[in-house]
């Protein structure tokens, strides 16, 4: 009987899990997540007021309570829990689905004044991950810049413009909602470095900043002028060209009574974040243009944006899974079809899947045809990886080297507590945002927890 660890719960883990188990009719699969909660993205990266995309866990969660599949919460990978090699000698293979965990950063002076993050940080405060710091994103904050022209900067910029009567429905952590109920920003900037038909984000999301109550959107007209498709839009493709007349119906000048301006700017390269009382008070730009070949340049012309707050959003990088090898030119581990590669050569029973296999591409559903090749190649080797035997079932190994971990049971224990949360706040599900309380809520199950 083939037995296999999953290392991660998010969607590409799900999948591959769910790929095992119908293909073959006897596999043993265990999903492992650093996490006492499953889903991964789906529960820490989606913004809170997307439920149809948050109901994707539907779907994850019929992988997870298959009869041949069992979820480890709050089991580390790595030098801080198991290692890798333990691994390899538990099950007869091992597969990585440890997604692109680092930001990718700007690069200039002052990007690490206080004021400054990436956007996954702010997004994890919000998502309630248990990792994330209360760090007082909005304290003092009037104008915010949002580095970035993809989905994630929408997302961010939409929870800065978001009302709380649209977010108290949500299951956004308590100390988060409130914190965005006291906020004073009145200024979101949402900045790319080339031109608006090359921006990308979704035509759905775009459209979604147009209707947050009580604010006003503006894509700066001057800056759309240095992009020749933006008045000739024929040439691009379908979803490019709804976008840009989305950004043309909101060149206008905005609403006098809005009490929020989110402002598009186009053709600005951030070169430093500029200190003002010992934080971020500006952002300095580079206005730039098109080179004719797809790209920008520079033209030795600056702007100056007042923020508070900066929240870069540029792209995802893989970090070096411990004990694998790590290409760190692609951010992605060396691979044949999902077989890891050591010096070239396929290493047995290691595989790959999701972000660290093919980088930060393509969105939830891409990560189906990704694991199923995973998945194929493995199954494939499966008849020389059973060949070695193991131990009758790994939990009892695992448990006496000091990893206890957080079962299914114990995650509906975590649910069961966050619905309680909710309803004594008047609200519905709110999520659990620290480590103590979700392993506090586990533990009412009766699993051996211990702490990260």
């Amino acid at each position: 009987m083939l037995r296999v660890a999953v290392v991660g719960s998010g969607p590409s883990g799900c999948y591959t899990a769910q790929h095992l188990v119908q293909l073959d009719p006897a596999v043993r699969v265990d999903v492992l997540d650093r996490l006492p909660c499953p889903y991964g993205l789906v529960r820490y990266g989606v913004a809170p007021d997307h439920e149809k995309i948050k109901s994707l866990q539907n779907g994850l969660r019929t992988v997870l309570e298959h009869e041949r599949v069992r979820f480890l919460g709050a089991v580390p990978v790595g030098p801080d829990g198991v290692p890798a090699a333990r691994l390899r000698e538990l099950y007869h293979a091992v597969v990585f689905c440890v997604g692109a965990a680092a930001d990718r950063r700007l690069g200039v002076p002052g990007e690490d004044l206080p004021g400054s993050w990436s956007a996954t940080e702010f997004v994890s405060w919000y998502s309630a991950h248990p990792d994330a710091a209360d760090a007082g994103f909005l304290r003092g904050v009037r104008s915010a810049v949002v580095v970035g022209v993809g989905n994630v900067a929408v997302d961010v910029t939409r929870m800065l413009a978001r009302g709380t009567r649209e977010l108290r429905p949500t299951d956004m952590p308590h100390a988060a909602l409130t914190a965005l109920a006291a906020s004073g920003v009145t200024r979101i900037h949402m900045v790319g470095r080339r031109g608006p038909s090359q921006a990308r984000f979704t035509t759905k999301e775009l459209r979604e900043l147009g209707t947050l109550p009580d604010t006003a959107v503006q894509a700066d007209a001057d800056d759309a002028a240095l992009d020749p498709a933006f008045d000739d839009p024929s040439g691009l493709s379908l979803p490019r060209r709804r976008n840009v007349e989305v950004l043309r119906g909101w060149t206008a000048p905005p609403r006098p009574d809005a009490r929020r301006l989110i402002r598009l700017r186009f053709f600005l390269r951030p070169v430093e974040l500029l200190a003002r009382d010992g934080r971020v008070g500006a952002v300095r730009f580079e206005r730039t243009a098109p080179d004719g070949l797809g790209g920008v340049t520079g033209t030795g012309r600056f702007e100056d944006i007042e923020a508070q707050l900066v929240l870069r959003s540029v792209g995802y990088r893989g970090v070096p899974p411990a004990g694998l090898p790590f290409d760190a030119a692609t951010g992605t581990v060396p691979h044949l079809a999902g077989r890891v590669l050591r010096g070239g050569a396929v290493a047995p029973g290691e595989y790959v899947a999701g972000w660290i296999k093919r980088g930060p591409t393509g969105v939830i559903g891409t990560n189906r045809s990704c694991a199923k090749e995973t998945v194929t190649s493995l199954l494939e080797d499966a008849p020389s990886l059973t060949a070695r035997p193991l131990p009758a079932d790994p939990l009892p190994a695992l448990r006496a080297e000091g990893v206890d971990p957080v079962l299914w049971r114990g995650w509906q224990s975590i649910e069961r507590a966050e619905s309680r949360l909710g309803a004594s706040l008047g609200r519905g599900v709110v999520k659990l945002a620290d480590w103590p309380s979700l392993l506090a809520a586990a533990r009412e199950a009766g699993d051996a927890v211990t702490w990260p």
